[in-house]
C-alpha cells in the first residue's frame, strides 16, 4: 500500500502525515493547503477580524518532540517533551520523531535496534512563519492541544483568516528535512534567503577579540591597545576586533548629575550623533587618539588587524535616537512606547524591554531609515571600519503600532540595514544580534551571520552548559539561514576548555573577550594557527541525530554530541552538560550537581560523511580522540565508549579510510594538537609512480604547523614536506597505524606533504 506523504485531514478529523495520525480532534476551521508531494501549509479562519488570533490545530501526544522557543523576547532555547503541553509559548520550531515501533516505550534503551537512525524513523517539522502582515508562533495547552498564534502588532492591521501560517513537512533525515523546508519557504515566501545564497563575511575564518566583557561600556582606546598588546606578547594576535558598546555619542535625560541612577533608566540612553564619543576623539584623554579614523588605522597598522567592527543597536542605541538632537532631526525621530505581545511577557520578562516600555524609544521615520544607516555606515567606513555588529534587533517587533505592524516595520529596518551594509562594507560584514524572532529570521535576505544564543555569562556558573546546548540546538533552524555566531568566551576561565572545544567544531567565528593580560595561550593555540586563522568547520554545529530529543542539561543521563564536517573529515564533540545548570521555566526535581556519564560515539553520528569520503572509501573510519590521543578503526555503526564528568568534553575526528594502490588504507587526521584537527586538511590525492616500481604517492595539502597525523594500515617508505629533496622524518605506530609528521614553521599557510608507499 502506498503511504500518502503530504499532510492531509482524514474523515475522522485527524491530521495525517506519512500514514501517521499526528494531530487528532482537528477543528473544522483548520485548513490544509498542499505545497508539493510532502509539504503543506496549515491555516485557519475565524468569524472575527482581529490583530491577534489563537487557533487550535488539534491534540498532539505520543511523539517525542523538540521545540525551539523564545524564552525571552531576544533569545530562543530548546525544550523537550512528548505532548503538546510541553510546547511553550513562542515556539518557532517544532520537530517530532515518528517511529513504526512506539518510540516512547524505548526511552531507556541504547541498543542500535532502537537508535534514531532506524529506517523506520521519520520526522515531522512544524515551522510557524510569516503570512502577509502577520507573524505566527506555536504553543501548547495543558489539555495537549497544539495551537498557533498570529499577530500583527498593530491594532489597526486585522484579519479573519491566515491560510499560510504554519509550514509542515516530513522526511527520514531530520537535517535534510530542515534544509529542504527552509529552501521551499525561501522560494515560496521570497522574503529571506537560505545561507547558501548569501555572501559569508570573511572575518569568520580569523581569530577575534570583542571588547564587551573586557571593558563593558568603559571601553577606551588605551584599553583596546593594552589588550591587543597582551595578545601580541603571547604570539596569538586577533585579526578581527569588535569594539562593542561604549564608543557612541549618547545621552540619558533620566540621569541627573550627583544622583544615583534609577534602575532601568540605563536602557533609555539614546543616540545623539553619528560620530564617536569624546573617549575616541580627544587627544587630551588619550595622547595617541585624535579621532576614530586615526585610532582604527593605528591599531590595524601596529597589531595586524584585518577587520574592525563597531557595535550599534538597530534603532541606533538601546533607547533609540534622541529626538531633540540636532544631528538626528533629519531622520524625523519621535518618541514611541513599545507594546509587548502576550508571548513577550508569557515566558520570561526582560528588564530592558520593560524599561523601554516605560521610558520610550526614539524611533526614526521608516522612510528615513536608509538615510540613517547610510550616513552612519559611510562615516564608519571612512574611518577604516570594516563592518558592524547590530544589536537589540527584536525591539522593532514592539514598535509596529501605527506603522503597519511588526512584520512590516521589521522588513523596512532589515531592508534598509542590508542595503547600507552592501553599499558601505565589502564582504557583507554584518553580525546580527538579539534577533531571534521569526519577523527578523524570515526577513533576512542578505544578513549572513547571527548570534545563536544569549550572551556568554562569565560570572554565571550555572549558565555555561546551557549556553553550549542552546547554540547547538538553535543552530538547527538558524544554521539554514545564517552562520550562527556562538558568541565570545574567556580563554582564562574555569569553563574555557569546554567553550573553546565547542567553538572549534561549531562552524562559527572564534573570538574571546579576555581582559588585557588575562589569557590562556595554551587553549588559544589549540584554536588559532600562528597566522591568526582558525580551522572553521564547514557547517553549523548541530546535535547528532540520537541527541535531538534528549535533554542534555537536565535529564541526568544524556551527553550532548555535536557533529560537523570538514573538507575530508567529520568531527564529533561530546559534552557533559548535566549537573551544572537548569533550564529557565522548567521545574527542578532534585537535579544532582555533578554527574559522571558514559556514552558512545560512532562514525554514523556524522551526517553526510559520504559526501566528503570520496569514491575510495571502504566504509571504515579512523576515529581519533583529541584529549586522550586514542586512535581506533571502526565500521560506520561501530562505537567507541566515552566517559565524562560534568563540564568535561572530548572531540573525535572521524576520517573515512580510503583505499589506494598497493592495498594502502589511508585516512588523514590533521593537526593533532588542534581541537578540530581535520580542519587543517585541504586536499588529498594519490598517484602511481611506475618508474620506481609501482609506488603509491599520497599528496596532502595541509594548513599550519605542529604534529600532523594520519592513519595508515602499513608503514610508508618515506615522506617529504614542501617537495624538498631530503626525506622528512616521520613516526609510525604499528599498534594503531598512526603516522606522525612534525611540521616546522610559525605560520598557518598551506604545506605540501608527500607520503610514498
Amino acid at each position: 500500500m502506498t503511504v500518502k506523504v503530504v499532510p492531509s485531514l482524514n474523515k475522522d478529523g485527524c491530521l495525517v502525515v506519512r500514514g501517521k495520525q499526528v494531530l487528532t480532534h482537528v477543528p473544522k476551521n483548520i485548513l490544509v493547503s498542499p505545497i508539493d508531494d510532502s509539504a503543506a501549509f496549515l491555516g485557519a479562519t475565524s468569524d472575527v477580524s482581529s490583530s491577534h488570533h489563537v487557533f487550535t490545530l488539534g491534540t498532539l501526544r505520543g511523539y517525542k518532540l523538540l521545540s525551539l522557543f523564545r524564552v525571552k523576547i531576544w533569545w530562543m532555547i530548546p525544550r523537550f517533551g512528548k505532548c503538546a503541553s510541553d510546547v511553550p509559548l513562542e515556539t518557532q520550531f517544532l520537530l517530532l520523531e515518528s517511529r513504526e515501533d512506539s518510540a516512547l516505550n524505548h526511552d531507556d534503551h541504547d541498543d542500535d535496534e532502537f537508535s534514531s537512525d532506524s529506517e523506520n524513523t521519520n520526522y515531522i517539522l512544524f515551522l510557524p512563519v510569516l503570512d502577509g502582515q502577520f507573524r505566527s508562533s506555536l504553543q501548547g495547552t495543558q489539555s495537549n492541544q497544539l495551537q498557533f498564534c498570529i499577530e500583527s502588532g498593530d491594532a489597526h492591521v486585522k484579519t479573519s483568516q491566515s491560510l499560510e501560517a504554519v509550514f509542515v513537512n516530513s522526511g527520514n533525515n531530520p537535517f535534510e528535512l530542515v534544509r529542504n523546508s527552509i529552501k521551499i519557504l525561501e522560494k515560496l515566501k521570497g522574503s529571506f534567503s537560505h545561507i547558501e545564497h548569501k555572501k559569508v563575511p570573511s572575518h569568520l575564518d580569523w581569530f577575534g577579540w570583542c571588547t564587551w566583557d573586557a571593558f563593558y561600556t568603559q571601553v577606551s582606546p588605551q584599553g583596546i591597545r593594552e589588550g591587543l598588546q597582551s595578545f601580541s606578547e603571547g604570539s596569538c594576535s586577533p585579526k578581527f576586533l569588535i569594539i562593542d558598546d561604549g564608543w557612541q555619542d549618547t545621552f540619558n535625560e533620566f540621569h541627573k548629575e550627583g544622583e544615583p541612577p534609577i534602575e532601568g533608566t540605563q536602557f533609555a540612553t539614546r543616540l545623539i550623533g553619528l560620530q564617536e564619543n569624546k573617549k575616541f576623539n580627544n587627544a587630551e584623554l588619550d595622547n595617541s587618539c585624535n579621532n576614530l579614523q586615526n585610532f582604527v588605522n593605528s591599531i590595524k597598522q601596529n597589531f595586524g588587524l584585518k577587520y574592525v567592527y563597531m557595535w550599534h543597536a538597530l534603532a541606533g542605541y538601546w533607547g533609540g535616537v534622541f529626538p531633540s538632537s540636532e544631528a538626528m532631526k533629519k531622520y524625523n525621530p519621535k518618541l514611541s512606547y513599545p507594546i509587548q505581545s502576550p508571548g513577550n511577557i508569557g515566558n520570561l520578562r526582560d528588564i530592558a524591554m520593560d524599561s523601554l516600555q516605560k521610558y520610550g524609544v526614539g524611533i526614526m521615520e521608516p522612510e528615513k531609515l536608509q538615510d540613517f544607516y547610510n550616513d552612519y555606515h559611510s562615516y564608519l567606513a571612512s574611518c577604516g571600519v570594516d563592518g558592524v555588529k547590530v544589536d537589540v534587533q527584536n525591539l522593532i517587533e514592539t514598535l509596529g503600532s501605527g506603522y503597519g505592524g511588526r512584520v512590516s516595520l521589521t522588513k523596512k529596518y532589515q531592508e534598509a540595514l542590508e542595503e547600507s551594509i552592501a553599499k558601505n562594507f565589502k564582504d557583507n560584514n554584518l553580525i546580527c544580534c538579539m534577533s531571534h524572532n521569526s519577523d527578523s529570521i524570515y526577513s533576512s535576505k542578505k544578513s549572513a551571520t547571527a548570534r545563536a544564543s544569549e550572551d556568554f555569562m562569565p560570572r554565571e556558573p550555572e549558565l555555561q552548559t546551557l549556553h553550549i546546548a542552546s547554540v547547538s540546538f538553535n543552530s538547527l533552524l538558524l544554521g539554514e539561514i545564517f552562520v550562527p555566531d556562538w558568541d565570545m568566551f574567556h580563554s582564562k576561565h574555569e569553563t574555557a576548555e569546554f567553550h573553546a572545544a565547542a567553538r572549534a567544531i561549531g562552524g562559527c567565528a572564534v573570538y574571546v573577550s579576555d581582559k588585557p593580560g588575562n589569557h590562556d595561550f595554551e587553549i588559544l593555540k589549540k584554536l588559532v594557527l600562528p597566522n591568526g586563522s582558525v580551522l572553521r568547520a564547514r557547517f553549523a554545529g548541530r546535535p547528532t541525530r540520537d541527541c535531538l530529543f534528549k535533554d542534555p542539561v537536565m535529564d541526568g543521563k544524556s551527553l550532548l554530541k555535536i557533529w560537523n564536517l570538514n573538507k575530508f573529515t567529520g568531527v564529533v564533540g561530546v559534552f557533559n552538560c548535566q549537573g551544572a545548570g537548569t533550564w529557565p521555566l522548567k521545574p527542578v526535581e532534585g537535579t544532582p550537581k555533578h554527574i559522571t556519564l558514559s556514552g558512545k560515539v560512532r562514525p554514523l553520528d556524522v551526517e553526510f560523511l559520504e559526501d566528503v569520503a570520496g569514491e575510495n572509501w571502504n566504509g571504515h573510519c579512523a576515529v581519533y580522540a583529541f584529549n586522550s590521543g586514542f586512535l581506533t578503526k571502526l565500521q560506520n555503526k561501530e562505537k567507541v565508549e566515552v566517559t565524562l564528568e560534568t563540564l568535561q568534553c572530548e572531540i573525535y575526528t572521524v576520517s573515512p579510510i580510503r583505499v589506494f594502490g598497493n592495498g594502502v588504507e589511508f585516512a588523514p587526521i590533521g593537526l593533532l594538537d588542534m581541537y578540530n584537527s581535520g580542519g587543517a586538511v585541504e586536499s588529498l590525492n594519490c598517484t602511481m609512480d611506475v618508474v620506481n616500481g609501482e609506488e603509491s604517492i599520497l599528496k596532502i595539502k595541509t594548513r599550519g604547523c605542529g604534529r600532523f597525523g594520519a592513519y595508515s594500515n602499513v608503514r610508508p617508505k618515506r615522506c617529504k614536506v614542501e617537495m624538498k629533496e631530503e626525506n622528512h622524518e616521520f613516526f609510525y605506530n604499528h599498534e594503531n597505524g598512526l603516522i606522525t609528521i612534525i611540521l616546522d614553521g610559525s605560520e598557518g599557510n598551506s604545506r605540501d606533504i608527500e607520503i610514498v608507499y
